[in-house]
């Protein structure tokens, strides 16, 4: 089975550079996206073969998350545990399969002067358990942009990034935290030493320069270790700021 995840900084900016070509190309059994940025009504591609599942946000042309599957979910479910609390942003999309869930998330960026990090905290908090108890049931692969960088390794520049969003010591913690209730980061289990990105700002030619930051992952339970095949950075598909990322499991 393959799974891909893109953060796409606008799906119908992103149908403008190459989306469309990647998708098909890849042909992924579940193919999510983050950073929708648009409303049901405004997305206008026949994604035929899969079925559509999207959460958009209140706010129109902010955040949003789809996911497009080629099996049809037993259930799907928008949000964390309760519903209508930190589901304004359309920030996760969970399907639920006979052997597995899977969970598309988009995490909130603490912003700059981490002003935005107390509501980060609390929906890390949420996040890790709502997965905590779909693993009881059955385990979980949880994708998507949880913007941050969990090790020194997962960045160009980390000396200078220690108080900055995505890179603080209470992001860094947080992923730790989920970690230690039972999960693994699928890429970092692979490939310990191996050094690549899947997001470069815009600025400073940080791409030409590959000065960039890895915060797109397939984090799986623990059980599912033995069956995750490949994971995968697609460092040369442009389109966004962002690059997808991918996960092949037995």
């Amino acid at each position: 089975m393959k799974l891909i995840s893109w953060n796409t900084n606008g799906l119908r900016a992103a149908l403008n550079k190459g989306f469309l070509e990647f998708f098909h190309a890849v042909d992924a059994d579940i193919f999510c996206v983050q950073e929708t940025k648009m409303q049901p009504e405004q997305l206008e591609v026949d994604f035929t073969g899969y079925h559509l599942y999207m959460n958009s946000a209140e706010k129109k042309g902010y955040s949003g998350t789809l996911v497009l599957s080629k099996e049809e979910p037993l259930n799907v479910h928008y949000g964390l545990n309760n519903e209508g609390v930190y589901n304004d942003e359309g920030r996760s999309i969970t399907l639920e399969y006979p052997d597995f869930y899977l969970v598309n998330v988009y995490s909130p960026n603490s912003q700059d002067g981490l002003r935005r990090l107390e509501y980060r905290m609390v929906y890390e908090e949420k996040l890790r358990e709502y997965l905590v108890e779909l693993d009881k049931v059955k385990p979980v692969i949880l994708t998507g942009d949880l913007n941050v960088a969990h090790q020194e390794i997962d960045l160009k520049n980390p000396d200078t990034n220690h108080k900055n969003a995505g890179f603080s010591d209470e992001e860094r913690e947080a992923f730790t935290k989920l970690l230690d209730a039972g999960f693994i980061d699928s890429f970092r289990e692979l490939y310990p030493d191996v050094i690549k990105y899947s997001w470069w700002s815009y600025r400073f030619f940080a791409r030409e320069k590959n000065a960039g930051w890895r915060i797109d992952y397939f984090v799986v339970s623990k059980r599912l270790k033995s069956k995750i095949k490949d994971a995968l950075i697609f460092t040369e598909v442009y389109g966004s700021d962002h690059c997808p990322v991918g996960l092949i499991t037995d």
